[in-house]
C-alpha cells in the first residue's frame, strides 16, 4: 500500500526514500555529503497534482532545492540538462541534442540509414529489423509524393548542412522554446507532425524541431512526421524559408536568414556571371535575369533582400574577417557575442557597404563590389584590434575595460557614431560627390588610405566619454533612440572634427 505523507517527513519516511535514492541529490546525481542538511520535495509538483506519496519524493541538496523554484524536481533536473546541452554554443540544432542525447546513452542510435520504396500506391519504410508501410499521397501544388508515419528517433536526424550536401534546416534551438514546450508536452498533445525528407538513404526533419526536442526531453522516443519523396529542394528551400519568415509566428534568427539566402543568391549569381551568352554581365543585369525567371518566383523586394543577404554573408563569411566570431547566432546580443545582424545592417553595413545593385560591367576595372567588401572586412577588423578584441564576457560590472566597450557597442551607440564615422571618413578621404559619398567603400583603398581609415577609428574608441564612471549619464542615454545618442555624443566632443583630429 502507497504511503501518503503528512506535512513532515517522520524518520521512517525519509529512511524509506534514502534507501530508494541513496544519499544522492536527485537535480544532478551528485552525492550530498553528510555533514549537509539533506532536504526533501516532490519529483512531480504537489501544484500538479503530483501526489504526496514516498514514491513521488526524493532527497535534494540545499542548493538545488532553493535553485528550483516552483519547479518539480523532475522539471529542474530537466532544466538542468538542458542548460548543459547549451552551453556547448548559440548554435545548436536538433543534430546536436540527438548527438548529446546518444553521447548520454539516452537514446541508443540516431540517423541510422533506411531505405524507401514505393508499391501500389503505398511507401515500404526498411529500418533493417523492421518495416513500417505508410500510404503514399501527392502534393496537388507540385506533385511532390509524401506520407505520413510515427518513425523511431533511431532513424530520423536534422535537415542541417553537410560536407557535401545543403541542409534545409532554418533555425537553431531556443533554450526557451524547448524548455517552455517540453513542459507543455506534459499535458497537452502534440498537433502537427515534424516535416522531413528522404536524403539519400536517410530521413531528415526540417521543420518542427522544436517540437521533437520537446519530446525527447519528454522521454519520447517515436515521432509522427510528413516525409517528402525526390522533391525539387531548391523549391522546398524556397517555401520552408518563407514559412519561417513572412508566415511564422516565430521568426527565424537573422543570421541563418543571411546564411541562407545569401548562400542561394550567392549560388544563382556564380551561375548566371559564368554565363557565355555575350551579355554584359552586371548586379542590376543580374537582378532582371532573376524577375525573367519564372521558376523563381521572386517579388523585386524578394530580390533586393537577397542580394543584401549576399552581401552581408561574403562579409560575415570572409575568412579575414576576425570579428564575425563576436557576431550572435540569435537576434538578441549575448554576453559572448556582443553584435547582431541587425545591429549591423543599421550601422556598419548601412554606412559603408552599397546594398543596391550596381550597373558597372563586372568584366571591367570599374567593378568594385569585392574591393568594397575588403574594405568592409578591413574596417571590422580594425574596430577588432583596436576595441573587441579586449572583448571579455567574463568579466565583472566593475571592470573599467568590460565598460567601455559595452557603450561603444551598444546597439543605438554603434548606429549613432557609425554616421558619425561615415562623415569624417568621407572627409579624410575627399569624397564629394553624392554617390561616392553614398558608397564610400566602393572603390580601391591603398595601404595609405587605410591607415587614414585606422586613425579614425582609433579616435574613435580613445574618446573619454567612453570611460565615464559606472551608472552615470551616457549609460541612461545610450538606451534611447538614435537620434538622441548621436545629438548627446556630439555635445559631448565626439563629433565629426574630432575624428579628423580636432581636440576634444
Amino acid at each position: 500500500m502507497t504511503v501518503t505523507l503528512s506535512r513532515q517527513l517522520d524518520a521512517a519516511e525519509k529512511t524509506q526514500i534514502l534507501k530508494s535514492h541513496g544519499r544522492v541529490c536527485f537535480a544532478t546525481g551528485h552525492i550530498i555529503p553528510e555533514a549537509e542538511t539533506l532536504e526533501y520535495d516532490h519529483i512531480q509538483a504537489f501544484s500538479a497534482d503530483g501526489p504526496s506519496e514516498i514514491d513521488n519524493i526524493a532527497p535534494m541538496c540545499s542548493l538545488h532545492n532553493r535553485a528550483k523554484g516552483a519547479l518539480s524536481l523532475e522539471d529542474f533536473r530537466v532544466k538542468l540538462r538542458l542548460e548543459d546541452f547549451f552551453r556547448q554554443g548559440d548554435a545548436q540544432t536538433l543534430k546536436h541534442l540527438l548527438d548529446y542525447f546518444q553521447d548520454k546513452e539516452d537514446i541508443r542510435a540516431h540517423g541510422n540509414p533506411v531505405i524507401v520504396q514505393e508499391k501500389d500506391g503505398r511507401v515500404v519504410i526498411d529500418m533493417g529489423l523492421v518495416q513500417k508501410s505508410a500510404e503514399l499521397h501527392t502534393c496537388p501544388a507540385t506533385g511532390w509524393k509524401y506520407f505520413y508515419a510515427t518513425l523511431p528517433v533511431d532513424v530520423l536526424d536534422s535537415d542541417d548542412d553537410d560536407d557535401t550536401k545543403a541542409g534545409l534546416q532554418p533555425r537553431y534551438l531556443i533554450f526557451d522554446k524547448v524548455f517552455g514546450l517540453y513542459r507543455h508536452f506534459q499535458r497537452h498533445t502534440v498537433l502537427q507532425p515534424a516535416v522531413g525528407r528522404v536524403r539519400g538513404e536517410h530521413i531528415v526533419l526540417f521543420d518542427g524541431q522544436h517540437k521533437v526536442a520537446a519530446l525527447l526531453w519528454n522521454g519520447r522516443r517515436e515521432f509522427e512526421c510528413k516525409i517528402y519523396i525526390n522533391p525539387d529542394t531548391r523549391l522546398l528551400n524556397d517555401t520552408n524559408i518563407a514559412a519561417h519568415d513572412q508566415y511564422s509566428q516565430t521568426r527565424f534568427y537573422s543570421s541563418v536568414m543571411v546564411a541562407k539566402l545569401g548562400a542561394e543568391f550567392g549560388a544563382d549569381f556564380e551561375k548566371y556571371k559564368n554565363e557565355d551568352d555575350g551579355a554584359i554581365k552586371s548586379e542590376i543585369g543580374f537582378t532582371k535575369f532573376l524577375a525573367q525567371d519564372a521558376a523563381q518566383m521572386l517579388t523585386r523586394a524578394d530580390r533586393n533582400k537577397r542580394f543584401r543577404n549576399y552581401l552581408f554573408n561574403a562579409v560575415l563569411q570572409h575568412p579575414d574577417n576576425r570579428a564575425s566570431r563576436l557576431v550572435s547566432n540569435g537576434n538578441r546580443s549575448t554576453d559572448e557575442k556582443p553584435l547582431t545582424i541587425d545591429m549591423l545592417s543599421k550601422s556598419l553595413f548601412a554606412g559603408f557597404l552599397y546594398s543596391e545593385p550596381v550597373a558597372d560591367n563586372m568584366a571591367t576595372e570599374g567593378y568594385k563590389r569585392d574591393d568594397e567588401i575588403n574594405n568592409v572586412v578591413a574596417l571590422f577588423n580594425m574596430l577588432d584590434d583596436l576595441a573587441l578584441g579586449g572583448w571579455n564576457a567574463k568579466a565583472g560590472p566593475n571592470d573599467g575595460s568590460q565598460r567601455k566597450l559595452n557603450r561603444l557597442f551598444r546597439s543605438k551607440s554603434i548606429m549613432a557614431w557609425s554616421e558619425l564615422l561615415h562623415d569624417a571618413l568621407c572627409a579624410r578621404l575627399d569624397l564629394q560627390d553624392v554617390e561616392e559619398r553614398v558608397r564610400p567603400f566602393y572603390r580601391h583603398l591603398d595601404p595609405i588610405e587605410l591607415e587614414k581609415v585606422k586613425r579614425l577609428v582609433e579616435r574613435l574608441v580613445k574618446h573619454k566619454v567612453w570611460v565615464a564612471a559606472n551608472d552615470t549619464e551616457i549609460d541612461r542615454t545610450l538606451a534611447d533612440n538614435k537620434s538622441v545618442v548621436k545629438e548627446w555624443l556630439k555635445g559631448h566632443g565626439l563629433t565629426t572634427g574630432y575624428l579628423l583630429g580636432a581636440a576634444e
